[in-house]
């Protein structure tokens, strides 16, 4: 079968698999993307606490910028799947196109700005007065690689869309073997310290983004190219802009709230390096079991969107179901092995007994919501691929910016650093009940409405 046929016809629970296995894959090598560099930065000597703490800083900077890749690339990739699900393929290149052209010029722009603020930024952010060379350093390396880092993150859910989950896979697995390969021997063997680090995270990139051109110019890709489609057409703009704005919102408040939480642990522990660190570490574990539950979601995408086009109710509703149950098996196991030996995080980036015991104590606390993440993350991405742009914007903004800033200054208010640790688990768990009461009751009425509407659409073209 070709890919349109496999995702209309195929049998569902290996084409389930087929798509997420690699998209859950790449999401684990995107976490070990994201830590590597802060597992031999946490081992330079003296000093590694306080690069680890830099780093903790930088994050959420690296963050914004993953925003900007996901408003285009995850906007755009599900309006293109539903496209082609309604059988208009010159369109759907327009929508690449026009992704391409609009992350370009993100690119540029948001890698001028990070350079010349550098230090201005990581301030803002919270960075403790001993981390902060070490934060500017490696933020001003990785703002000259900006522009690959967007196109290889932004351009990859356009392969993924195709249903060529493996392909995607490889060009996040080529990123992170290479980042691996040239962290140790910048860091280490050419003494080169952070800088290293960030040296070897956007050569890396760099090479991603080479596969990801390689394939869209000499692969088989429903996708190409071309000058005559990059001419920007605002209506076109806004709907890609307006769908992607639910996993930019995702992935901003995530930002917001890792500033939040460092400035409340700077101010509440009087610049205390150890608990940025621990908390370092803490973010480290969430992204741990909340990256495949991503990546279920990503993966099922093209599944979604091109069923979405069609009007198949019953295949999406069969398929969403299987899904659902598998991501929420996932979530139990790894959330329970996080709250039994939390401690396992902190030996994994060699840390200082002080962070160490810091860790043991409160990651269960901080950990403790996020088993409800196979509904914040999962299907949150399967109501993006559904077209669903208001809903899913409400539901991103919910759990970080209405209900996890507020709590977490009121906590810290009246608890101290402590209740830092505790507002993260708090709000995750209401707002992972929350989102299933919404999600649950209107999939089945977004999935009769498409159908009633294919319907309508077919009979007008009979009628003709």
């Amino acid at each position: 079968m070709d890919t349109a046929e496999q995702m209309e016809n195929g049998k569902l629970l290996p084409l389930i698999f087929k798509l997420t296995v690699p998209a859950v894959i790449a999401q684990l090598i995107t976490f070990l993307y994201n830590i590597v560099d802060r597992m031999f930065v946490a081992q330079i000597g003296e000093s590694g606490m306080d690069a680890l703490a830099a780093l903790g800083i930088v994050l959420p900077i690296t963050l914004i910028i993953q925003a900007f890749a996901n408003l285009i690339g995850l906007g755009g990739s599900p309006r293109a799947s539903i496209k082609l699900g309604e059988g208009d393929g010159a369109e759907a290149d327009r929508i690449f196109n026009t992704s391409f052209v609009l992350l370009v010029a993100v690119g540029v722009t948001i890698g001028i700005i990070t350079y010349f603020l550098a230090e201005h930024i990581v301030l803002l952010f919270g960075c403790p007065p001993s981390a902060v060379g070490f934060a500017v350093s490696y933020l001003r390396i990785y703002s000259l690689g900006t522009l690959f880092v967007l196109l290889a993150q932004g351009l990859n859910p356009f392969i993924t869309a195709q249903g060529r989950s493996l392909t995607a896979m490889f060009s996040v697995l080529i990123g992170a073997v290479i980042n691996i390969a040239l962290d140790p021997l910048f860091i280490f063997v050419f003494k080169m310290g952070v800088v290293g680090a960030s040296l070897a995270t956007v050569i890396s990139q760099f090479i991603s983004f080479l596969w990801i051109m390689l394939f869209f110019f000499f692969g088989k890709s429903t996708f190409a190219l071309r000058f005559k489609d990059m001419k920007p057409e605002w209506r076109r703009i806004t709907g890609i802009l307006s769908l992607g704005f639910s996993p930019f919102i995702m992935t901003l408040t995530e930002c917001a709230i890792q500033i939040v939480f460092n400035v409340n642990l700077n101010l509440s522990t009087s610049g205390n390096k150890d608990y940025t660190a621990a908390l370092t570490i803490m973010l480290s574990a969430l992204q741990l079991i909340s990256l495949p539950l991503n990546g279920l979601g990503y993966g099922l995408q093209p599944f979604v969107s091109y069923n979405y086009g069609k009007g198949n109710a019953e295949r999406l509703k069969r398929g969403i179901k299987y899904l659902t149950l598998i991501a929420f098996c996932f979530a139990i196991v790894i959330w329970s092995v996080s709250l039994a030996v939390p401690e396992m995080y902190a030996y994994i980036f060699s840390a200082s007994d002080e962070v160490r015991s810091i860790v043991k104590e409160y990651a269960p606390l901080f950990l403790m919501g996020s088993v409800m993440f196979f509904v914040q993350m999962t299907l949150q991405n399967v109501n993006v691929a559904l077209g669903q742009a208001k809903s899913a914007l409400i539901l991103a903004v919910m759990r970080k910016v209405i209900i996890l800033i507020p709590l977490c200054f009121a906590l810290t208010h009246f608890m101290g650093f402590k209740g830092v640790y505790l507002s993260e688990g708090i709000a995750d768990l209401v707002a992972g009940i929350i989102t299933s009461i919404v999600i649950f009751t209107t999939f089945p009425k977004v999935f009769k409405k498409r159908e009633l509407e294919v319907k309508e659409k077919l009979a007008e073209k009979v009628d003709r």
